[in-house]
């Protein structure tokens, strides 16, 4: 046992006490936070020893074993931790946790004080985390041996307000840090260790050293997503998933990477075997949580990662990011941002990666989670480009079932070919019997499917696609040009006849629809109806009747595009001065199996009664 000398006293400078009261009352909003703070210190000092020990002989008690204990004395109200790390000098006691004390000029507090106002950015750069510890403590002692032979036995004393002093201890210490809280009075809890259990369980349950309760170790899961990939083995990539994200299941697919440009990042991401929101579950949380250097910041980060994401299980752990981040400045702090585009872009070509190399099970993924993907087309306008590239649908060039995507149709395209042409509908079936896919396909163009009933509000975001204009094979923007090897049955109606038809139709059907013309997409078809005159395709209603079920819709008014070779259409021209009546029915009905073709037709009565007409006039008409 050595005789204490006699304590050197030092007082903090006039700022200090301004210091403080940022540090406590600005920079950290929960009191807990100051038991990962201080674990946090102690795991630090331990990697420094274990990298210190490659380098250096002589390292004092070098037998003792690399953990953090924690103990709690409710009588006392006390709590203590531990470490046998690096330990102090006495100059390094003044430097290290003296900092504060030398570093109270007007600057430093203009400093902290923007930090506290922004992101917090300052943590760890000055050395304040450890001054957490007086949110609820009324004095503090740090207990300190270096790891250098013939050091102090040293006491660093404080009570956070009038000054520090270090003097020697009266017993032998041991290397490392032994840090005693005398908890504040209303912070007692603090002294409970089933309390400091929980904290540690929920924050710290991934420190790369034993964290000690007595006997207990209270960190048993190893946090394998900054271990290399080599030396991790799918079993145990498996348990890790079933242990974050509370799953019996196995994985669909996993991404692990590190990054340390323009951020540090280690992540080891999740896509589990299905989604939930399918089963009528409701909308799934996020599933990534955030830690800096092993310790919990968030389990549900807001901001962490785009919305759409939420279907993603793992962990994103960076060390630029200060341990007591709130949850209220998380959005608003620019390294979390940039975390979000970096994890983003990387999910983001992994996933292309994968689609690539293993088309079957990037189509069973999309069956599952593609909805998540065309959520964030509609958006996330930064990362659109790369999601339209996991975009996958049926074409009229593809086998029913079999998927294709943006840039598979690009590589069948015509030379030359400027445009993407796609069709809507709600099944293929439906689609591939409507008159809209006859000219393009009579001209070797292909037509792409969306048959989602989320697909039309995809394509009011998604325009194009790799500079190529996503068009409706039944839009009015439709422009084909003439193709000198197509075969068309029948001479086209004469010109002025069909004006004559036109203008007739318009008439007779009138704020049905918007405008009458002849065009040239159809083939075998007589008649087809355009996009509306406000824009609203059939799904869009659809969509808008099933959100208000009440509610009354604006009325319908299309376009009405006619086959100028079709016979019915010379014979209508006919018969609307020869037989007006019959003109008149067949008038009606041809605007209805056009709306009907298209899934537009919102009144199959009219259309029922005019056919049951239609037939009786027929059949009269034969026995004549």
């Amino acid at each position: 046992m050595t005789t204490p000398t006699t304590p050197e006293k030092r007082e903090f400078q006039a700022e200090v006490s301004q210091v403080l009261d940022i540090v406590i009352n600005s920079l950290y909003t929960d009191k807990e936070i100051f038991v990962r703070e201080l674990v946090s210190n102690a795991s630090d000092a331990l990697e420094k020893l274990r990298h210190t020990q490659l380098t250096e002989s002589g390292i004092h008690q070098p037998e003792l074993p690399l953990q953090i204990s924690l103990s709690a004395d409710e009588e006392a109200g006390t709590l203590t931790i531990t470490d046998h790390g690096l330990g102090m000098t006495r100059e390094e006691l003044h430097e290290n946790i003296g900092t504060i004390a030398h570093s109270g000029s007007k600057a430093f507090i203009k400093s902290l004080e923007e930090s506290a106002r922004k992101d917090s950015a300052l943590i760890g750069q000055f050395g304040v985390g450890f001054y957490s510890a007086f949110m609820v403590a009324d004095e503090v002692k740090v207990y300190s041996r270096s790891w250098r032979p013939g050091a102090e036995s040293l006491v660093w004393t404080s009570d956070g307000k009038t000054g520090y002093e270090i003097e020697e201890s009266s017993e032998e210490l041991e290397r490392g840090c032994r840090i005693v809280l005398k908890l504040r009075e209303e912070c007692k809890d603090f002294s409970k260790i089933d309390e400091v259990r929980t904290i540690l369980e929920n924050y710290s349950s991934f420190v790369p050293f034993p964290i000690m309760i007595g006997e207990e170790r209270v960190n048993k899961i190893e946090a394998i997503w900054r271990k290399k990939k080599a030396d991790i083995s799918d079993e145990e990539y498996t348990e890790f998933y079933k242990f974050n994200a509370k799953a019996y299941d196995e994985p669909r697919y996993r991404m692990h990477f590190s990054s340390e440009m323009p951020i540090e990042i280690n992540a080891l991401l999740f896509v589990p075997k299905d989604n939930t929101e399918l089963w009528g579950m409701g909308q799934m949380e996020p599933g990534v949580s955030l830690y800096c250097r092993n310790i919990l910041i968030d389990d549900k980060p807001a901001g962490l990662l785009p919305e759409w994401l939420r279907f993603l299980r793992g962990v994103i752990d960076s060390a630029d990011i200060p341990l007591n981040i709130s949850r209220e400045s998380m959005q608003d702090s620019s390294l979390v941002r940039k975390l979000n585009r970096v994890v983003t872009k990387r999910f983001l070509k992994f996933l292309d990666g994968e689609a690539k190399d293993d088309a079957e099970k990037y189509r069973e993924f999309y069956s599952k989670f593609g909805r998540f993907l065309k959520e964030g087309v509609v958006v996330d306008y930064e990362h659109r480009e790369g999601l339209s590239k996991l975009l996958r649908f049926e074409s009229s060039m593809t086998d029913p079932g079999t998927f294709t995507g943006f840039e598979d149709y690009l590589t069948r395209a015509r030379d030359g070919q400027d445009k993407i042409y796609y069709l809507t509908g709600t099944d293929r079936a439906s689609v591939e019997a409507g008159p809209y896919l006859e000219a393009l396909k009579s001209r070797g163009l292909e037509v792409i499917y969306f048959l989602d009933n989320i697909d039309e509000y995809l394509l009011q975001h998604l325009r194009d696609f790799d500079g190529k204009a996503l068009v409706s094979a039944a839009g009015s923007e439709l422009e084909l040009d003439d193709d000198d090897s197509i075969v068309l049955e029948g001479e086209p109606l004469a010109e002025n006849e069909m004006e004559a038809l036109c203008e007739y139709l318009k008439s007779e059907l009138g704020e049905q629809v918007d405008k009458v013309a002849a065009g040239k997409r159809l083939v075998s078809s007589p008649a087809a109806v355009l996009s509306t005159a406000d824009g609203m395709t059939a799904q869009m209603r659809h969509m808008m009747r099933a959100m208000n079920p009440d509610g009354a819709l604006p009325p319908q008014k299309v376009q009405l595009e006619l086959n100028p070779r079709h016979a019915l259409i010379h014979a209508l021209a006919g018969a609307r001065e020869s037989n007006p009546d019959l003109a008149r029915l067949v008038a009606g009905q041809l605007l209805d199996n056009a709306l009907l073709s298209a899934g537009m037709l919102e009144d199959r009565v009219s259309l029922i009664h005019r056919g049951f007409e239609l037939m009786e006039r027929a059949l009269k008409k034969s026995s004549e």
